[in-house]
């Protein structure tokens, strides 16, 4: 069996987004993935919004899950690293092993000011994005592209939109 592949989801908090990509990628991937999930300036704290919507949605328990700075895996060695947020994107550090680095931009639901059921939708609706992404992702032959059609691929999830 081949080691699984390491993914580190960023934004800038580490509250929602990169929290759910982290979460979901571990549910739809399996063993063949390794998720984590970091921010450029992490909130310290997930947003209970993102626990409840893997909680209702998937069944995924992520009550254990922390905000954290990216310095936390700044030796770890990531095959591909997805960036959610277009700051994250902007201040991406270089990583070690020179991974694959994807912008899989999208809204950020932690903004979402009104009711818990308009702000409940909106983080849904990112989850599913999510989803739909690494659905597309886990599909792929990573192990067997090689590095250039594989960056190509995982960058053109990110931007087509219909699967937005």
């Amino acid at each position: 069996m081949t080691q699984a592949y390491k993914v580190l989801f960023l934004c800038t908090g580490n509250s929602a987004r990169s929290v759910l990509g982290e979460y979901l990628l571990r549910r739809i991937g399996g063993s063949r993935f390794q998720s984590f999930s970091a921010g450029s300036f992490p909130t310290g704290k997930v947003n209970p919004y993102a626990v409840e919507v893997l909680k209702d949605l998937y069944n995924i328990d992520a009550s254990d899950s922390r905000s954290k700075s990216w310095e936390e895996f700044k030796d770890i060695q990531f095959d591909l690293v997805i960036t959610v947020c277009d700051n994250a994107r902007e201040s991406c550090p270089m990583w070690p092993g020179q991974p694959i680095v994807a912008h899989w931009g999208m809204e950020d639901p932690a903004e979402t000011k009104g009711t818990h059921d308009q702000i409940i939708r909106v983080f849904r609706r990112t989850a599913y994005q999510l989803q739909r992404r690494l659905e597309l992702f886990v599909a792929l032959p990573v192990e067997k592209l090689d590095r250039l059609k594989l960056e190509k691929l995982v960058t053109e999830i990110g931007t087509d939109h219909s699967i937005s």
